[in-house]
């Protein structure tokens, strides 16, 4: 049985069937761990999440902010982004379905040494600790307080994590952190409007993961959300995210030994 941890997908199910083919997956045997952002912007989003989903427990996926928008899409929450390509999937017969799926899928994901989520931890959070905080939006995302959770999504503040934080502003940060976060303060306020490259940190922060005395440093964090930063395989972090939608690459590593497989995906989906 082999691990291939996969970065983000956004719609491009044809770069993700090859890279599969290349990695030679055999969905009864092997496992896949994705790293969120399953939908939006590449062409196929609803067949991405009807194959992901039928794959059943051979894959293990986090949620990331790209599938959490689509959730307040489809709740008529949020205003529609002039790049998406939800359409298929908000018209689809069992839109329903997917989106119960998709909203009962995690938010972090920990096992053994490793945890996937799909931006980063704040430097406060342990692995496991951040596991619990998790699981306190997952049971409201999958509860009855859905769609008002969704509700009071939107927004970037709080910036910085308490643990005396109640409400949504609570279960805000910890979406915030874990799906769109890329760079911190020294003393762990997230900055959520830089994007850019790693050396492209605004004054006096870092990225997430370089914060001195960060408390998850123990644990292989495995994640994706940041193409410009590309891949990257250290010690301790496997970022993923290597511009599938933008022309770059699909890519998967294997954990067991760290192999690493991709796909050209510089021709576009169409023509992968």
């Amino acid at each position: 049985m082999a691990t291939y941890a996969i970065g983000d997908i956004q719609g491009c199910l044809d770069s993700l069937l090859l890279l599969l083919e290349r990695c030679r997956f055999d969905r009864d045997r092997d496992r896949l761990w994705l790293v969120g952002d399953l939908v939006n912007r590449g062409p196929r989003s609803l067949d991405t999440l009807r194959f992901v989903r039928d794959l059943g427990p051979a894959a293990t996926t986090v949620l990331g902010n790209h599938d959490l928008y689509l959730l307040m899409v489809a709740a008529g929450l949020d205003r529609r982004g002039k790049g998406d390509t939800l359409d298929e999937v908000l018209a689809a017969p069992d839109r329903v379905e997917l989106l119960d799926w998709l909203r009962r899928q995690k938010l972090c994901h920990l096992e053994g040494d490793f945890c996937l989520v799909h931006a980063g931890l704040l430097p406060q959070w342990t692995a496991t600790s951040a596991r619990a905080l998790a699981a306190e939006v997952e049971a409201v995302l999958q509860g009855p307080s859905c769609a008002e959770f969704l509700a009071n999504l939107w927004g970037s503040e709080p910036l910085s994590w308490s643990d005396e934080l109640q409400g949504w502003s609570r279960l805000r940060v910890i979406v915030n952190a874990m799906t769109r976060m890329r760079f911190c303060s020294l003393s762990g306020a997230m900055d959520l409007k830089t994007k850019g490259e790693a050396t492209d940190a605004p004054a006096d922060h870092l990225p997430w993961f370089d914060i001195p005395g960060r408390r998850s440093t123990d644990t292989v964090l495995i994640i994706g959300h940041w193409s410009a930063l590309g891949l990257r395989i250290e010690d301790k972090l496997l970022a993923l995210d290597s511009g599938c939608f933008w022309g770059r690459h699909l890519s998967a590593v294997r954990l067991e030994d760290r192999a690493v497989f991709q796909v050209d995906c510089s021709n576009g989906e169409s023509q992968v």
